[in-house]
């Protein structure tokens, strides 16, 4: 019976732990889809290059 036990629970952790790593990955691409839109936006609503030259001139 304890044996049965200890299976279950192994079981049911090596199904936890994938599920939490499948979790984790479609988190971190998440992520990485928002900070590339908002690095594009805020590139863009700077102007790109001109606030790099301004910048630059001080």
């Amino acid at each position: 019976m304890i044996f049965w036990t200890v299976l279950l629970l192994l079981a049911l952790l090596l199904f936890g732990f994938g599920f939490t790593m499948h979790l984790l990955w479609f988190a971190a691409a998440l992520v990485l889809i928002v900070w590339i839109v908002g690095f594009g936006r805020r590139t863009r609503s700077r102007g790109g290059f001109r606030y790099g030259h301004s910048h630059g001139r001080r």
